[in-house]
C-alpha cells in the first residue's frame, strides 16, 4: 500500500528543490551574461531614484570614469522618461492593464561598456512614428545628432506624448551608438518595445 502522506512529503521536497535550482540556474545566467542591475515592475518616480543610487555605488565599484557616469545617468533618465511616454495600456485588454505600468529594465557590463536594456508595453499605433525616430537617429553621425536636437529645441516642439523625439535623439547623443530596438507582437493593439543602448 503506498503512502500517500510520504508521496506527498517528497512531491513537496522535489517541487521545491526544482524552484531552488532555478533560482540558482538564473543567478548563474546573470552572472554569465554580466548583469549588474535586473528590474521589472510597476514605474514610478522612486525607481528611477533607486536605480540611480544603485548605479551610482555599482559604477564607483567597478572604476567607470566620470565622463561615462554622466552620460549613464543622462541616458537612464531619459530612458525612463520614454517608458513613462509610452506606458498606456487602457482597461480594455485585462492581462495588459495588469502590467500596464511595468516596464523592464536591466543593465549589464561587458567588456568595460554599459548597456542598458528596457522593454514595455506599447500601442501598434504609435510604432510607426517611434520607428521612424529610431530609424532616423541611427542615421545620423554626432554632429548631425547635434544639430538636429538644438533644431527641435529651438522649434520648441511638443506634443501630448512629451517632446518631439528629444529623448530619443538625446539617449543616441550621449550613447555615441546606434539604437538596437525590436517591436514584439502580442496581439492585434499592443507589441512589447525593446530598446538596447551601448554606452563606452
Amino acid at each position: 500500500m503506498v503512502n500517500i502522506y510520504k508521496s506527498k512529503s517528497v512531491y513537496l521536497v522535489s517541487t521545491i528543490n526544482m524552484a531552488l535550482r532555478e533560482v540558482y540556474n538564473f543567478y548563474r545566467r546573470m552572472e554569465d551574461e554580466h548583469v549588474i542591475l535586473s528590474f521589472k515592475g510597476e514605474f514610478s518616480a522612486e525607481l528611477l531614484t533607486s536605480i540611480l543610487h544603485l548605479m551610482e555605488s555599482k559604477m564607483v565599484e567597478l572604476e567607470i570614469p566620470l565622463q561615462m557616469k554622466k552620460r549613464v545617468f543622462n541616458v537612464l533618465v531619459e530612458c525612463f522618461q520614454n517608458l513613462y511616454h509610452h506606458i498606456e495600456v487602457p482597461n480594455g485588454e485585462p492581462e495588459l492593464h495588469a502590467s500596464r505600468n511595468a516596464v523592464l529594465v536591466m543593465v549589464k557590463y561587458v567588456n568595460r561598456k554599459i548597456m542598458v536594456l528596457t522593454g514595455n508595453y506599447i500601442p501598434k499605433e504609435s510604432m510607426a512614428d517611434l520607428k521612424r525616430k529610431l530609424i532616423l537617429v541611427n542615421k545620423l553621425d554626432e554632429k548631425e545628432l547635434r544639430e538636429l536636437y538644438q533644431q527641435r529645441l529651438l522649434n520648441n516642439s511638443v506634443s501630448l506624448q512629451g517632446t518631439a523625439g528629444l529623448g530619443i535623439i538625446d539617449i543616441a547623443r550621449k550613447s555615441k551608438n546606434k539604437l538596437g530596438y525590436e517591436f514584439i507582437g502580442i496581439n492585434d493593439d499592443y507589441s512589447f518595445f525593446c530598446l538596447n543602448i551601448v554606452i563606452e
